[in-house]
């Protein structure tokens, strides 16, 4: 099992690998946290002008490949050069628009981490995420009818 310890060395990695010349304005907080079935992660600003980025909880399994770890981290790290829930000035409107963190990360060198993680997505998160949750269970309400 890997734990927040492992998250900061790697997201320390992906920063100095792929994007050194990106200034940290503020002081970055990753962990995993959250167990979503169609979110691998998140950033969002915190009081005190921290940044935090969450990791999906699920990624903590060894089952999860490090390059899908490695790319949501990445991902989140474009957020936060764009100004998305940075301190940075924000570059543009929408955090997705137009494909924007993807050109960026293939600008980066990382479109093979992308190819992979797509094809993670497709052929492998289904099973691991009914491995991890089993389907939700269906309530309906009985309707009945008073005469």
């Amino acid at each position: 099992m890997r734990d927040d310890s492992w998250l900061i060395n790697r997201f320390y990695f992906i920063w100095q690998t792929y994007f050194p010349e990106i200034e940290r304005k503020n002081h970055i907080i990753i962990k995993f946290k959250g167990k979503w079935r169609n979110k691998f992660g998140h950033i969002k600003k915190l009081k005190g002008n921290n940044t935090e980025i969450v990791v999906n909880y699920l990624f903590k399994d060894e089952k999860i490949p490090d390059y899908v770890i490695d790319i949501t981290i990445a991902h989140e790290i474009v957020h936060y050069m764009h100004g998305f829930n940075s301190p940075h000035e924000k570059k543009f409107t929408h955090p997705h628009k137009g494909n924007i963190v993807n050109r960026e990360l293939n600008k980066r060198g990382l479109d093979s981490y992308l190819k992979l993680e797509k094809r993670f997505i497709k052929e492998e998160w289904p099973n691991i995420i009914k491995e991890f949750k089993p389907a939700r269970r269906i309530y309906r309400r009985s309707i009945f009818k008073l005469f």
